[in-house]
């Protein structure tokens, strides 16, 4: 007898989800979140499901976690410390974004937050063109100054995002290279590893959300792991915003992923539970 084992944490509870894949039976355990360290909630609602249900860790084959620390980490502004390093002359992309506001004509409304400050986006000499040809050379000599400004800034984690790299990434290479070796102990995001893609706004902002969850995710999702593989269990899989999931190295890898982690766990919930009961048009809310 082998199980599948789900977990999502809410704002209110934590519960816990176990299916017996010999015969499909379902068994729930809810209990209250601990949103101080919502670890501790996890790992009680999982001790409470394995002794009601009468699980062996051992026959555990997966076990699945949906969580909203990235969500909180960006509504409540809790992130790291980030700085961010653009082409010069593009330091502001992140507050230019596309021109959109919810009222066009409103000129006195107030902008969306940035997740980094402006003190904390700095600039690299460089220039890749829409072609992905070279059309200024990656200033390397510049780099050293570069860092000593990152580490006065006392920077938790770095995003890069220079102009066209999804063409050409050759200069963020190199820039991330050296920024990974002197701060050793910093998460650097390289845009062209996040999101190689058309469209500066969107891909530097994806970079940037990675670094300011990056390390909140990292430190949760270790202590998590550990504790749960004391308990016996395998290591947990992250759900992502789509609703599928992937392993704790890949999620630290693209934090973004799993930006609505908590929310999809819901919508996925909730389309199983309405083809289960035969009610196709089924409506849920948080």
């Amino acid at each position: 007898m082998t199980w599948r084992i789900g977990v999502d944490i809410g704002g209110t509870f934590t519960d816990v989800a176990v299916v017996d894949e010999a015969d499909g039976s379902i068994g729930v355990t809810k209990v209250s979140s601990t949103p101080k360290d919502f670890g501790r909630g996890v790992i009680e609602a999982l001790e409470q499901a394995i002794g009601r249900y009468g699980i062996k860790p051992d026959a555990v084959s997966l076990l699945a976690h949906a969580t909203t620390v990235v969500t909180n980490a960006i509504l409540q502004q809790n992130g790291a410390r980030v700085g961010l390093v653009a082409t010069r002359g593009f330091r502001d992309i992140l507050e230019l974004r596309r021109s959109a506001r919810a009222d066009l004509y409103d000129l006195f409304q107030d902008p969306p937050s940035v997740l980094v400050a402006r003190r904390n986006r700095m600039e690299v000499t460089e220039r890749i063109g829409a072609d992905g040809s070279v059309v200024i050379p990656l200033a390397e000599d510049e780099i050293d100054g570069l860092i000593a400004d990152l580490k006065a800034a006392e920077v938790e984690a770095v995003a890069v995002s220079l102009l066209f790299s999804f063409q050409n990434d050759a200069h963020e290479k190199i820039l991330g290279q050296r920024l990974r070796a002197a701060l050793p102990d910093i998460p650097v995001f390289l845009s062209c590893e996040v999101l190689p893609e058309i469209r500066e706004f969107e891909r530097t902002s994806t970079t940037a959300i990675c670094a300011y969850v990056g390390p909140i995710l990292d430190s949760y999702l270790a202590r998590l792991k550990d504790a749960v593989q004391g308990m016996g269990l395998p290591a947990p899989y992250v759900m992502g915003s789509g609703g599928g999931i992937f392993e704790i190295e890949e999620s630290l890898r693209m934090p973004a992923m799993a930006a609505e982690s908590g929310p999809a766990a819901g919508v996925i919930a909730a389309a199983l539970a309405g083809k289960q009961t035969g009610r196709p048009n089924l409506l849920s809310f948080d």
